[in-house]
């Protein structure tokens, strides 16, 4: 019997992080349908976001969820919980902006337990002119190994 083929895609474990480490996403073009979507699933039906601009504007709140769906692939499988943030926008984000998130490991630590890690991160979601749009420090409980 052979052993069962590695799996692929796996997260960042908590031995796999230290304070320092830094990487970075892929990229996401926001379009038009996708706020159309978000205020739709939301509720936020702010006239800024559903009115027709020259230059739309799309809620921070949809900065942060794609930041985290871009981030999903650095915690799959590993991640446990999302224990909290601070969130600070910095500047605005329109449709058709693309943005990626940068991450520093802030701070790397063992839970009392011993079997988990408390990761804290300083995210940054850039826009395609590299500009830091939204920047936000989850900590996070990962699985050890």
């Amino acid at each position: 019997m052979t052993p069962p083929a590695p799996l692929i895609g796996r997260g960042f474990a908590f031995g796999d992080l230290k304070a320092g480490m830094r990487f970075r996403t892929h990229r996401r073009t926001i379009r038009e349908a996708d706020l159309a979507a978000f205020v739709a699933l939301t509720g936020l039906t702010e006239e800024i976001f559903t009115v027709k601009q020259a230059k739309q504007l799309v809620p921070g709140a949809l900065v942060y969820a794609f930041a985290e769906g871009l981030l999903l692939p650095s915690m799959q499988d590993t991640g446990l919980a999302f224990l909290g943030a601070a969130l600070d926008v910095k500047a605005p984000t329109h449709v058709d902006d693309t943005i990626h998130v940068e991450c520093e490991v802030l701070e790397a630590r063992l839970t009392s337990s011993g079997d988990r890690g408390l990761v804290r991160f300083l995210n940054q979601v850039r826009n395609q002119d590299g500009v830091v749009v939204l920047e936000y420090n989850p900590l996070r409980l990962l699985k050890k190994q």
